[in-house]
């Protein structure tokens, strides 16, 4: 069998070729950075979970009329996706005082904001992706003005169906990020959500406890990061017969086997 043919590889994901045009397949890798790659390691399994929450989340936000780019899971770590011109903003939504939010302002992590705040950001590594303001990205035409209401209108409204899918599994929606993308028909570009929403990216809280559920378990050294994406996927469902465990010993035991 032909091996695929490797299109783009990120800190959390490798793109393949699809087996159609206008497809790639999205691989989740098990590798861990933060603060901009200065730190990085490996969350044994953690691609197989963020690969199925992702897979439920953007299912569930495609029922509520979200387009996004997810078409179908593969495997346990790959999914077929539609092909995006990927805009060059990290969309952040925030809910509650947390991260570099804290720190630039000196305000308590946990602190729930007035209101939902909006942030952009510019998706260059070297940079640090900075902040930038909506008028940075009309000025530098990175995205138009439409796009830009398209995608902070589809970022509110994932943010309140995701708050409400959370809490009522316990969780406390702190923060995430998104990230949209183009596809063209004819002369027409349509914004699409892409990329994933998982524990990598959001910053999500026991509503009754306060514990880290997410990727802040490895930036601050908590541990306990694999049982903690484990308890999510969990909460949300996709292992009604236990914590995953399973499902990750299953992997092992292929890849030992090189299958």
């Amino acid at each position: 069998m032909a091996r695929r043919r490797q299109i783009y590889e990120g800190k959390a994901k490798i793109l393949y070729e699809g087996p159609e045009p206008g497809t790639l397949i999205q691989y989740f890798k098990d590798d861990a950075t933060a603060f901009n790659a200065q730190k990085k390691g490996t969350i044994n399994g953690k691609g197989v979970l963020n690969n199925r929450i992702s897979e439920h989340v953007f299912t569930l936000l495609a029922g509520i009329g979200i387009p996004t780019h997810f078409i179908r899971r593969l495997n346990m770590r790959e999914q077929l996706i539609r092909q995006v011109e990927i805009v060059p903003i990290e969309v952040v939504v925030r809910n509650v005082v947390a991260g570099s939010l804290a720190k630039k302002l000196g305000i308590e992590e946990g602190t729930p904001l007035p209101r939902t705040i909006v942030e952009y950001y510019y998706k260059d590594d070297a940079l640090g992706d900075p902040m930038v303001t909506d008028e940075h990205i009309l000025a530098f035409g990175w995205a138009s003005q439409e796009e830009l209401h398209d995608m902070a209108d589809m970022a509110i409204r994932v943010n309140d169906f995701l708050s409400g899918l959370f809490a009522g599994i316990g969780i406390r929606l702190v923060d995430f990020k998104l990230e949209f993308g183009r596809i063209w028909e004819n002369e027409y570009g349509r914004i699409i959500l892409a990329d994933e929403i998982s524990p990598d990216g959001c910053r999500l809280w026991d509503i009754a406890t306060g514990e880290k559920l997410d990727k802040d378990r490895f930036r601050r050294d908590l541990g306990g990061e694999v049982e903690a994406y484990q308890e999510v996927a969990r909460r949300l469902g996709l292992f009604p017969e236990g914590d995953g465990s399973d499902v990750l010993d299953l992997e092992t035991h292929r890849k030992k086997r090189g299958k």
